[in-house]
């Protein structure tokens, strides 16, 4: 029997997110421009473009290709993975970059948000982070242990068929890439799985022998994909065929995909500056994956 309340745990981690979601000014479905008074010419148009996480380097770089074309983005930073395609479906953000296809599919279907995606970033592959004051291998899971793993249906699904890659359990196999708890239809080691909101995920470490967490999230609470990891997802497309569905994504409203500034953010996003940046600044965390 676990030692641990897993509801504490649950409190305890959420007690620690802080709620990074900035309000925006003005109306944000055209793209808003700025000027000085009285210089047309220099106006800029602004994108707020929805985030989650710290990891934003690369849009740093994209504002300095977008300068020549007058046009800035503004990044909208939220907490969670449930507010980001909220804010664009009502019109808060114009673009959001947080979700990869599964994922925003999954938001379409269950909650009907009438948005598309635009443009391909990079893959982010899951990883199994340990906490090293409990183990150091994925032999040594022990009976009991704890283990953390996303909360929404895709990002957990991808957790659980890592744990089955690893041996710890076994899944339906005709729940494909995304299974759930109740598809376990065998417990190799008779561990317990923790269901936490992503970005609480490595709050939760601590209390857990290990972590199932996605780069994004792993970057922003300063783990590193190598060193932290004991197990990480096969994103080879030969191997993994779910991987195209876990290509990250530009999304913007159905209604404003062919909106020509909002194509030239997705245009400068895909050039070998920006795939410069995430190589050099994510050390391996993120896989840029756009038609080069």
């Amino acid at each position: 029997m676990m030692k641990k309340n897993l509801k504490k745990l649950l409190a305890a981690a959420l007690t620690t997110t802080v709620v990074l979601a900035l309000a925006g000014c003005g109306s944000a479905g055209n793209a808003q421009k700025d000027a000085p008074a009285g210089d047309d010419s220099a106006a800029v148009t602004v994108v707020k473009v929805g985030v989650v996480g710290e990891y934003n380097a690369q849009w740093e770089t994209i504002n300095e290709l977008l300068a020549g074309d007058n046009i800035r983005v503004e990044l909208v930073k939220f907490a969670d993975y449930a507010a980001p395609n909220r804010a664009l479906n009502d019109g808060e953000v114009d673009l959001n970059a947080f979700q990869h296809k599964a994922f925003l599919a999954n938001e379409i279907e269950t909650k009907g948000y009438d948005i598309v995606d635009i443009g391909d970033t990079f893959i982010s592959p899951i990883s199994m982070y340990h906490n090293k004051n409990k183990i150091s291998s994925v032999e040594d899971i022990q009976d009991g242990d704890v283990i953390a793993i996303p909360s929404d249906l895709t990002n957990g699904g991808r957790a659980l068929k890592l744990m089955e890659a690893v041996g710890l359990i076994e899944c339906d196999p005709a729940k494909g890439f995304v299974p759930t708890k109740q598809d376990i239809t065998k417990y190799n080691k008779q561990i317990e799985i923790l269901e936490a909101e992503s970005a609480t995920l490595a709050n939760i470490l601590p209390d857990c022998a290990a972590a199932i967490i996605n780069g994004g999230n792993a970057y922003t609470a300063g783990l590193d994909p190598i060193e932290d990891t004991i197990a990480t997802e096969n994103v080879d497309p030969t191997v993994n065929e779910a991987v195209p569905k876990l290509v990250n994504v530009i999304v913007s409203r159905t209604a404003d995909k062919d909106n020509e500034v909002y194509k030239k953010v997705v245009e400068a996003y895909q050039t070998e500056e920006v795939e410069k940046t995430i190589n050099e600044e994510y050390k391996g965390a993120f896989i840029c994956v756009w038609e080069k």
